[in-house]
């Protein structure tokens, strides 16, 4: 596969700095907000327990809104702050048209589909967005043929370990429903806007030589199309009743519950 590279006069513009400025600052105040309020837990010795999703029970849905904003502990947020960071700013930055529908996709969905199929437990945490947006990104990569998306997303999984296991029922503790459904929603978003924020690429002179009509070769040969005469390489003037012809040479033409899960 050919990675197309994005025209320097784009990513060098006033436009798109200024884009990659603002997906940091949004990327870095929304994870200090994940710290203010694991701080202020902590200092008031709060329960996570009610803001967490329980799936199948009344009081539970409202984790479907709050259950990105808390964490089981400071190691489960230290674990998620860097991912996190990085994975926004990839999509902010990257697919600004995108994020309008793919942010609040994959803040509901996870916690939608977790109250409805997960088993019992309290579902708390971020993680569901770092699954969810580094699968659209990587996934946007791929469609797109953009290789900064794609690093950008192999970049949050190396950060965040063997990730893709994580979708996978075999981590105690850990919320793999929420995990699947995040990443499930990000591939599938990636395909439907993959007409949305396209960016100028730059295309070489040589990427258009040696290009073959594959349409034309299955017709098989036709009657020639009329062409343009090629100035010729060598002429020979024939006199004939006073007008001159110009003969071209032979070969002369153009190339071609209680639990807390995270």
């Amino acid at each position: 596969m050919d990675f197309e590279t994005p025209h320097p006069r784009y990513t060098g513009s006033r436009s798109a700095r200024a884009g990659f400025h603002l997906a940091v600052r949004l990327s870095l105040a929304f994870v200090g907000l994940l710290w203010a309020i694991q701080l202020t837990n902590w200092g008031l010795d709060l329960d996570v327990v009610p803001f967490g999703v329980r799936p199948r029970t009344l009081g539970g849905l409202a984790g479907v809104l709050f259950a990105p904003l808390v964490h089981a502990g400071f190691d489960h947020l230290v674990a998620n702050t860097l991912p996190l960071a990085v994975a926004s700013i990839a999509m902010l930055h990257l697919y600004p048209q995108s994020s309008r529908v793919v942010l609040p996709a994959i803040w509901l969905g996870p916690g939608i589909a977790v109250w409805l199929f997960a088993r019992g437990g309290v579902h708390v945490g971020a993680s569901g967005l770092i699954y969810g947006l580094a699968a659209c990104v990587f996934t946007a990569g791929l469609v797109r043929r953009d290789r900064r998306a794609i690093a950008a997303s192999l970049l949050v999984a190396f950060m965040y370990g063997a990730s893709v296991w994580g979708v996978l029922p075999i981590q105690r503790g850990h919320s793999w429903e929420t995990h699947l459904a995040a990443a499930l929603i990000g591939l599938a978003l990636a395909v439907i806007l993959r007409h949305r924020d396209v960016v100028p690429k730059v295309r070489y002179d040589w990427e258009n030589e040696g290009a073959v009509d594959l349409d034309h070769e299955s017709r098989g040969p036709g009657p020639a199309e009329p062409t343009e005469p090629a100035a010729p390489d060598v002429a020979r003037w024939i006199q004939d009743g006073g007008r001159l012809h110009a003969i071209a040479a032979p070969g002369s033409t153009e190339p071609p519950g209680s639990r807390t899960l995270h």
